[in-house]
């Protein structure tokens, strides 16, 4: 069966009634963590190595005999496979088809809706799919809530909104930089924005954000003061200029749904993913005024070909990269509020 979010939790706790477990998406820090909670639920927290098994891609053949082993101490098996894929699906079949009542738990990248090795297992009665994929929206907001209450730890919602903007990419790393940051305010403390941005946020990487915006926004005095800060806090600019790219290929699916819809900049800014933290939501809307998507392309190409620049042995990479984003700044700053 395939299992949704609301469920899942439940079923972690206590997969008594599968025989295997896929866990599989983009957020391989959730796929881990919930393996290790339907683990833990079946081996509880001391983990008896004589009733847990590894196997690696390469030894999928053995599913079937270590399913069905027997453990020297009792209880029931955990027999866990990285890295899953569709190869796995004639010897998982062939596990489920054998004795034993071992939990097989699969930990799996992104699979399609196709894969032979889901459609196996959501077909079969004693199969459980769940999909795992970075938290966002309303979801991380509760999560970046419960993690920060459970050290008796208070956030302001400005704290909240930039956390929100910030993190939901990786389970695993949303949780490690929520723990630091409660540790950087002490149990019982309060997180305001300025104690979320020094604790999670790198100066550099903030200041690189700024830029961005800033140029394609047409703001050339906030790009050079943010990107001279980036700069001198260890950004390198190969690394600005890749980030230059994300931006705007971000910048460019957004303008193509505006035109999709017919709808305006204002509006389009909430379609942009991963969302925006609410203080860039004004200079990304300015850059989807001023870009129609031909000259976001035209700029996804000169990006390319400064990043290719600044690789060259002995290339002037700093000047490369403040010339690419004053060319972007200077058209920006040209363009009339309507992308033409």
């Amino acid at each position: 069966m395939k299992v949704d979010a609301r469920r899942a939790e439940a079923l972690l706790r206590d997969p008594s009634r599968c025989r295997v477990l896929l866990l599989h998406g983009e957020d391989a820090g959730l796929v881990h963590a919930r393996a290790e909670a339907a683990t833990r639920a079946v081996l509880g927290a001391a983990e008896d190595p004589f009733r847990l098994t590894w196997l690696g891609r390469d030894a999928a053949a053995r599913l079937p005999a270590e399913a069905a082993a027997m453990p020297l101490t009792g209880g029931r098996m955990v027999v866990r496979v990285r890295e899953a894929g569709d190869a796995l699906a004639t010897p998982l079949q062939a596990a489920l088809d054998g004795p034993g009542q071992a939990l097989i738990v699969l930990e799996a990248g992104e699979l399609p809706t196709r894969s032979r090795l889901r459609a196996l297992v959501e077909r079969h009665a004693d199969g459980a799919s769940i999909g795992c994929y970075p938290e966002e929206g309303r979801t991380l907001e509760e999560a970046i809530r419960a993690t920060l209450a459970a050290r008796q730890v208070r956030v302001e919602p400005e704290a909240v909104a930039w956390l929100r903007a910030h993190l939901g990419a990786d389970h695993a790393a949303t949780r490690m930089e929520l723990e630091k940051l409660a540790l950087y305010v002490g149990d019982g403390g309060a997180v305001d924005l300025a104690a979320a941005q020094a604790a999670t946020g790198d100066v550099a990487d903030v200041s690189l954000e700024d830029a961005l915006f800033a140029a394609t926004a047409g703001d050339r005095a906030g790009m050079d003061r943010a990107l001279s800060v980036a700069l001198s806090g260890g950004a390198s600019p190969v690394s600005v200029v890749r980030a230059a790219m994300i931006h705007g290929q971000r910048l460019h699916r957004v303008r193509l749904a505006m035109e999709r819809d017919g709808i305006g900049a204002e509006d389009a800014v909430r379609l942009a993913r991963p969302p925006l933290f609410f203080r860039r939501t004004g200079a990304f809307a300015a850059a989807l005024s001023r870009w129609n998507p031909a000259a976001l392309l035209r700029a996804l190409q000169a990006l390319a070909q400064a990043e290719r620049d600044c690789k060259r042995t002995g290339a002037p990479d700093e000047v490369i990269c403040r010339r690419v984003l004053s060319s972007l700044c200077d058209y920006a700053a040209a363009r009339r509020v309507d992308g033409s």
